[in-house]
């Protein structure tokens, strides 16, 4: 079983920035997958950024070059450093995880584990 608790969302002017913050239940998997996700009111689920348990890293097109995923092993905590904000990424962020051993993470059809999600609102 893992757990995931987010934090460190909030409002931010365009062109700003903000970082979230997941703290991830201590577990033994060798290999795993930990990603940010958002959903925005009235659309769809969609990836952010993932970062697999050898460090490959993987982004939407919508977010290369602002956003950065990032994980602190030693704290059991992903991270989420979002610069140049802009209005579209208001949305409702979650952490997730899997731990099926699938790798690299873009071919991980079903996450296991979801936080319970921080939302983000960027205003123009």
């Amino acid at each position: 079983q893992v757990q995931l608790v987010e934090s460190g969302g909030g409002s931010v002017q365009a062109g700003g920035s903000l970082r979230l913050s997941c703290a991830v239940s201590r577990y033994t998997y060798s290999n795993y997958c930990l990603g940010w996700f958002r959903q925005a009111p009235g659309k769809e689920r969609e990836g952010v950024a993932a970062i697999d348990s050898d460090g490959s890293i993987s982004y939407a097109d919508s977010v290369k070059g602002r956003f950065t995923i990032s994980k602190a092993n030693a704290k059991n905590t992903l991270y989420l450093q979002m610069n140049s904000a802009k209005p579209e990424d208001t949305a409702m962020y979650y952490c997730a995880a899997d731990v099926s051993g699938l790798m690299p993470c873009s071919v991980v059809s079903s996450w296991g584990y979801w936080g319970q999600g921080t939302q983000v609102t960027v205003s123009s």
